[in-house]
């Protein structure tokens, strides 16, 4: 009785043909029929609905796709349905998609760095392209 507290921060609900824009964040389960541009944040699960329609960076527990999403997006579960698009750069433990479900984009790991943010080692020795290709037609 005392020891089981349960989180009741009850649902929030984007309905369809609601605009928002800017920084959003949920304390709790939050469901998208609508469209959301920008930041948006939750401690809780997001469902994006069949014609709800998200553009930005997402950070969440879970996220379960049935419209569209697009944009940059971290979480522990990713869950794209039969009618699920996601499309960007996508950080996250587990993915599952549905057939049906498209995914357009790149998966990375959060503790690996993407290639282009990786500063170059100075001590490494690298040849430029044009002394390999001039050394090869000198031999």
């Amino acid at each position: 009785m005392f020891g089981n507290k349960k989180n009741n921060t009850g649902l929030t609900f984007v309905a369809q043909g609601t605009k928002i824009s800017g920084e959003s964040h949920f304390t709790g389960e939050a469901l998208i029929g609508g469209e959301v541009y920008g930041k948006v944040s939750s401690t809780g699960k997001i469902t994006i609905e069949l014609e709800g329609y998200v553009d930005g960076e997402l950070n969440c527990e879970e996220l379960k796709v049935s419209g569209s999403f697009k944009g940059k997006l971290k979480c522990k579960k990713l869950n794209i349905t039969s009618t699920g698009t996601v499309e960007g750069e996508i950080a996250c433990e587990s993915m599952e998609i549905f057939e049906g479900g498209q995914f357009i984009g790149m998966r990375v790991r959060e503790d690996i760095a993407l290639l282009n943010t990786v500063p170059l080692n100075q001590d490494s020795h690298t040849e430029p392209k044009a002394d390999i290709q001039a050394e090869r037609q000198a031999n």
